[in-house]
């Protein structure tokens, strides 16, 4: 009997293993009974089913089956994480958000679907992910440039595509710069509103003065993308493709540490410990905290309009305005910062950029110092404070 009359008796009841049909028209369409070599090249058929049975779906070789599970216990397969159930209660994906929120977005958005690329132009369906389709679709090696939120326009090649596009950001110093041209420094603007760079910038971050994700101040020069050791030229050169754990082994090649944040790249400090027995993690930690410090310092002391940060809600910076240290409520939801200045902004978002790549140290750590510095620096002179005082190096 062949496979095609098989399949169109009735009843049929077909009892599959989810391990059988994840074989696609692999080594079973090839041998599937009543398909000749033509029909099978011209034929599209979703799943075969063997010659014989009964069998065993354990035993059934997937020659991928190692990379399949990796991905399903990744970031990238999690459907229940924020990043991916978002917009369940509406439906579908935001077309501005699909991009990188779904692999049927992504594909859209470059046209691998056969739709326009440049848009997402299609209704995105909840429930999708980072898919295996998002890095392994034939159509990326045609994307020959990526377009980051500074207007850089970055050349790549095959997956880089899809790391690239998805851990830039969404917000740039361009951004900042734009919203806040021709006001005064330290005066209120209540059309301002906190810019978020977003997050996972792992992307803005590795590609740094070259690709403009931060703030920057006039007149300062920053690191651009870091070049590590020669091996080291893409994502999947730290990063499991797959589980996007970090290949730690290849590090202990040059750096003796117990985990990559312990990696110490310099013989100075840059945090004003003087201590340099610890990772240049720590360094960029301390500066972050540093900053953040200073910064609600300033909101308080020199606008006049205490904030309060609260990491776990956007926007994150809420109103306190009788400084009693808790964050102002109307109509029982907390109340946005909305007396930002031009300088809190632009130093609130190197902070958030910094902070946002928890891989930073990593990606490019001479970067996130000197954004850091100079966002310090810059809320220094309006508090009164002494650079030297703090010890602090760019």
């Amino acid at each position: 009997m062949s496979l095609g009359s098989f399949l169109t008796m009735r009843p049929v009841v077909l009892y599959v293993s989810l391990g059988f049909l994840a074989l696609g028209i692999g080594a079973w369409a090839q041998t599937a009974p009543g398909i000749t070599e033509a029909e099978g090249d011209d034929t599209a058929i979703p799943f075969a089913l063997p010659q014989s049975g009964p069998f065993n779906a354990a035993e059934i070789d997937i020659e991928n089956d190692q990379a399949i599970l990796d991905w399903f216990r990744s970031a990238h397969a999690n459907a229940a994480a924020e990043a991916f159930s978002h917009w369940d209660d509406e439906g579908e994906i935001n077309a501005a958000c699909a991009t990188c929120h779904s692999g049927e977005g992504f594909r859209d958005f470059y046209g691998l679907d056969g739709t326009q690329a440049g848009v997402v132009d299609g209704t995105i369906d909840v429930g999708g992910v980072v898919d295996c389709g998002t890095c392994h679709n034939a159509g990326l090696a045609k994307i020959s440039e990526v377009t980051f939120p500074s207007g850089v326009v970055h050349p790549v090649t095959g997956v880089e595509a899809s790391c690239l596009t998805c851990h830039q950001g969404r917000a740039a110093g361009a951004t900042v710069l734009a919203a806040t041209q021709g006001m005064a420094d330290d005066e209120p603007n209540g059309e301002l509103r906190f810019i978020n760079p977003h997050y996972a910038t792992a992307a803005a971050t590795w590609l740094g003065g070259y690709g403009a994700a931060g703030y920057h101040y006039e007149g300062n020069a920053y690191s651009g993308r870091f070049f590590h050791a020669r091996p080291v030229a893409s994502c999947n050169s730290c990063h499991d493709p797959h589980t996007l754990e970090v290949q730690f082994e290849p590090c202990l090649t040059c750096h003796e540490a117990n985990s990559p944040g312990d990696i110490r790249i310099a013989r100075q400090s840059y945090d004003g410990s003087g201590d340099t027995t610890v990772g240049i993690r720590s360094d960029i930690q301390a500066n972050a905290d540093l900053l953040m410090s200073l910064l609600l310092d300033y909101t308080d002391d020199v606008v006049g309009a205490p904030a309060i940060y609260d990491a776990t809600r956007y926007p994150y910076f809420f109103a306190d305005a009788n400084g009693d240290g808790a964050i102002d409520m109307a109509d029982g939801r907390p109340v946005a910062y909305a007396s930002w200045t031009p300088r809190g902004l632009r130093t609130a978002f190197n902070w958030k950029l910094v902070t946002a790549d928890p891989g930073n140290y990593a990606h490019n750590p001479l970067y996130s110092l000197e954004l850091l510095y100079d966002a310090i620096e810059d809320l220094s002179a309006p508090l009164g404070l002494d650079m030297d005082d703090l010890g602090l190096l760019r």
